[in-house]
Formats: C-alpha cells, sequence, structure tokens
C-alpha cells in the first residue's frame, strides 16, 4: 500500500502557541531556526510558511522521517537545509549549512506518530511487531538486544529510572526467566511477559501495564536522555541575545531536564549572602512560560497524542561569561 503523504500521518502539537513564542526572534530577514526534531515536517512547513525569509535547518536522526518530510519541504527549495543527525549536534548541523547560529531553536521531543504508527519498527504495545524501537534505523542496538542481552540489574535499572515502573524488579526478573527458555523476539511476547509480572490490581492505573516499560526500553535504545542533557545547552548556546528555544515534552522526565538547564540559566550565579550581584553572575535567559503550557481541549480532541505535551520557551537576554561558555556567533551573512 503506498505511503500517504507526510502531512496527512502528522498533526503538530501546539502549533500556532509555539510559533508565536518563536515569532520575536525570527521577524528580521534573513532569520535561522533549527527544528531539532523535524519528523514528518509539520513544525517545519509552519515555520517556512509563516516567515517566508527564514533559512530552516531541519534535524532528524531517523531515515524515514527524512524522505517523507523532505517530499513535503521540497517546494521551499534552498530555504530547507536537511541534517541526518541527532538533536545534541546543534552546532554541527548549523556548520554544515553555513550558519554559526541560530535564531530561534524547537524541541518536539519523544517518539513521533510516525514512528508509532509504523508496526514494523516495534515502538508500540498494541500490535505484535519485532522488538526493534530504534529511532535511527541504522544504529546498532535494537529493544531485542537490550532484553536477550542485559543482565537482570541494568533491566531493572532502566526501567525504574526510565520507565519509572513500580514493578521494575518483578518485570526484569520475568524476562531474564521468559529469555532462558527462548530469546523475546516481538512486542507481543514483552507483553505477555510483563502482562504475567505485574500484580492483576495494579495493571491499569497508568493506562497499559507495559506502557512505562516500552518507554524505558524506547529511551534506552535511542539514549534519548543522555541526548536531551547535551541538547538543550547546546541549543541555548546557538542563541544570540534575543534568540529563543522553545520545548516540547511528553513525560516527567524530559520535562525535567527542560526545565533545569531553562531554569538554571534564569538563575544568578552570585554566591549566597554576595553583596553585589556582578554583570558575570546575572541571569543569561528569561524564561516565557508561566511552568508548563499545555494543549487546549480542542487540540487534544483533534489530536489525543498531545494530551501529556507539556511546553516550556526561554529568551536569551545576555551572553554567557566567557569561562563559563563558548558564545554563540550570529550567523554569516
Amino acid at each position: 500500500m503506498a505511503q500517504r503523504p507526510a502531512e496527512q500521518l502528522h498533526v503538530p502539537v501546539l502549533l500556532e502557541r509555539c510559533l508565536d513564542l518563536m515569532a520575536p526572534a525570527l521577524a528580521e530577514d534573513g532569520a535561522v531556526a533549527v527544528d531539532a526534531t523535524m519528523g514528518m515536517g509539520g513544525h517545519s512547513e509552519a515555520l517556512l510558511r509563516r516567515f517566508p525569509r527564514l533559512q530552516l535547518v531541519a534535524i532528524d536522526r531517523d531515515p524515514q522521517a527524512h524522505a517523507l518530510a523532505g517530499a513535503r519541504l521540497a517546494p521551499f527549495g534552498d530555504r530547507f537545509h536537511p541534517v541526518h543527525t541527532t538533536y545534541d549536534r546543534i552546532p554541527e548541523a548549523l556548520a554544515q549549512h553555513g550558519f554559526d547560529a541560530a535564531d530561534a531553536v524547537l524541541f518536539d521531543l519523544g517518539v513521533s506518530s510516525l514512528q508509532l504508527d509504523e508496526r514494523q519498527r516495534g515502538f508500540a504495545y498494541s500490535y505484535d511487531a519485532p522488538l526493534d524501537m530504534r529511532m535511527d534505523s541504522t544504529a546498532p542496538v535494537t529493544a531485542q538486544d537490550v532484553l536477550n542481552d542485559y543482565s537482570e540489574a541494568d533491566l531493572r535499572r532502566i526501567l525504574r529510572d526510565w520507565g519509572e515502573e513500580r514493578f521494575a524488579s518483578r518485570i526484569a526478573r520475568a524476562v531474564v526467566e521468559r529469555r532462558a527458555q527462548a530469546p523475546l523476539r516481538t512486542t507481543g511476547e514483552l507483553v505477555e511477559v510483563v502482562r504475567a509480572a505485574v500484580p492483576q490490581g495494579a495493571q491499569h492505573r497508568k493506562g497499559h501495564p507495559a506502557k512505562q516499560t516500552f518507554q524505558a526500553l524506547r529511551i534506552e535504545v535511542n539514549e534519548e536522555l543522555d541526548v536531551l542533557r547535551r541538547a538543550v545547552p547546546a541549543a541555548l548556546d546557538a542563541v544570540p541575545v534575543g534568540g529563543r528555544v522553545v520545548a516540547m515534552s511528553y513525560h516527567s522526565l524530559e520535562d525535567r531536564i527542560v526545565k533545569q538547564a531553562f531554569a538554571g540559566g534564569a538563575t544568578s550565579s552570585a554566591p549566597k549572602g554576595f553583596p553585589v550581584e556582578l554583570d558575570e553572575h546575572k541571569p543569561t535567559l528569561r524564561i516565557l512560560t508561566r511552568g508548563t503550557e499545555t494543549p487546549t481541549p480542542t487540540e487534544v480532541e483533534e489530536n489525543p497524542r498531545a494530551a501529556s505535551a507539556r511546553l516550556r520557551a526561554a529568551e536569551r537576554i545576555r551572553q554567557n561569561p566567557p569561562h563559563s561558555s563558548q558564545n554563540a556567533q550570529r550567523y554569516n551573512a
């Protein structure tokens, strides 16, 4: 069956709010933006349409996303600059297309609709598929490798830390016992193991009983949180004074990383009790959102996957002190 166009497969989350938050930084001709998580190109297309002189660097690690979004965004010609890499490599992606900095950076974190809906990729627990879960199909490690090769202690750790799974010990033990009989190969087999390990009374307290296990495996396979811990500071360093970084997250682990990075830049670094706040101690960021913003009921009705989205944004108001971070430079004219 022919693949539907990207615009029919994906409804961008909080689209107008993201554009409004980025707009003050993108008002000038020749502004540069980074869509750090291009996916199927919904936010990228909206940015290119709203800002007709914008140069857009669009990053994604997924070759299939590049194929779909590339076709969708081809009409924008040389204003669209795709890069196949992870979103912690923002400086390298900018440099690849001749830019030294960006005026705004957008993150739409987590697994994409494309990845969830492509059954053979194994991201979803709702149908049987190979245990893959790689966002980049060229990466070497799959969920099957993790489940069959990791020690029980390591499985317990990732289920607890990445999935916030209450029954991590029981599930890890059950996986080890099951793989001793035969390697786990499909999502359906994993769901069976989780259902058997989780007490009946607790199986639907947070939705599907395997939801947190699948989240943990996906994060581990793709090193998502390690990449994000590098990516947010890289984005903040890439924007000049007046530049903005907007981030949408879909679970507490992602949101906590974004929140801490923004809060660190928005807080004075002066030692406690210091009588005078020197310029080098003044905040470098201004928080643009009050806590986290969430989708409207109408958006959630149109796109149920938007329900867990949490939006934060920050603006650079001062360059980092030279000793703490390399100052971002303006892009090439």
